[in-house]
């Protein structure tokens, strides 16, 4: 009788502290977030090792790869590195230029970044954005037109990789979200996705909570930064009017990440722009539960 008495008292007291733990929740989990902008962004500029070494000091395990200004003859020995130091490599970044791509020929730069993913064997996602040459003088229609001929094509090389495609909110006509949402209903394909970027998100602050519920179902990653208005573009997280609310929107809506935060700051060493960042959640972390 006295052990059935222990035994019930130990099960209530495991389901009570179940219960604070599950009401103890945090707006971001630290733990998941991925780096982003972290090569040519970076006044030490790292080389491949010393990426790693930043990244495991800090606790990071995944980052997504933008060349900078350097070429991708290091892009297979960066994912090698990073399989072997268990980082996942998220996302590459391409930038579509309308003087140097097109459906069926893509920039030197580009094809070289093609190639070489053909022998990594961690397969990212192909982040991609518009110059936005590619829209000059063109009605909504034509645009859309040219957009999604274009994000076809590389969808189709993407495929032959085994990679999905993102579309990239950067700026200009491409950047709204309406039209991305467009150019996929267009295209019809399962792989191809959005990524949506708070740095990049300034003139949407108004109608946030209308593109949200619109993005929702096409959503796979945000990368987060401190929200005003009328800029800067690049703020730390927490620093901002609007991203803490923008946040908790997008997690009632039942978008629970992935999540990435910025380097973005040429001028500085990108451990320490990461570090402001991760302060700055754990600032939201805790505004977050003191509201609950």
């Amino acid at each position: 009788m006295k052990i059935l008495s222990q035994l019930l008292a130990l099960s209530v007291l495991l389901i009570y502290l179940s219960s604070c733990k599950s009401e103890h929740k945090e707006l971001i989990n630290i733990d998941e977030v991925s780096a982003w902008c972290i090569i040519g962004f970076d006044s030490s500029e790292r080389s491949p090792e010393q990426r790693m070494s930043l990244l495991q000091d800090m606790g990071l395990k995944k980052y997504g790869y933008n060349r900078g200004k350097g070429e991708y003859g290091q892009l297979k020995e960066e994912f090698k590195l990073a399989k072997d130091n268990d980082i996942e490599i998220t996302s590459v970044f391409v930038w579509l230029n309308a003087k140097k791509d097109s459906v069926g020929h893509l920039s030197e730069s580009n094809e070289q970044l093609l190639t070489h993913l053909k022998d990594v064997e961690q397969k990212p996602a192909i982040w991609v954005s518009f110059n936005n040459n590619f829209f000059e003088n063109l009605d909504d229609k034509e645009a859309t037109k040219v957009a999604v001929e274009m994000i076809a094509y590389v969808n189709s090389r993407a495929e032959d990789l085994g990679c999905n495609v993102a579309l990239y909110n950067h700026t200009g006509w491409f950047g709204n979200p309406h039209n991305q949402i467009e150019i996929i209903k267009a295209i019809d394909q399962e792989n191809i996705s959005i990524v949506y970027n708070f740095h990049h998100a300034h003139n949407d602050v108004d109608e946030y909570r209308n593109n949200f519920k619109l993005l929702l179902p096409y959503l796979s990653y945000v990368n987060l930064n401190g929200v005003k208005k009328d800029g800067p573009k690049i703020l730390d997280i927490g620093k901002g009017d609007h991203e803490y609310e923008m946040i908790k929107y997008l997690k009632e809506l039942g978008y629970d990440g992935p999540w990435g935060i910025l380097g973005h700051v040429k001028t500085e060493d990108v451990k320490v722009v990461l570090e402001r960042n991760i302060n700055g959640l754990k600032l939201l972390n805790a505004k977050y539960s003191e509201s609950k």
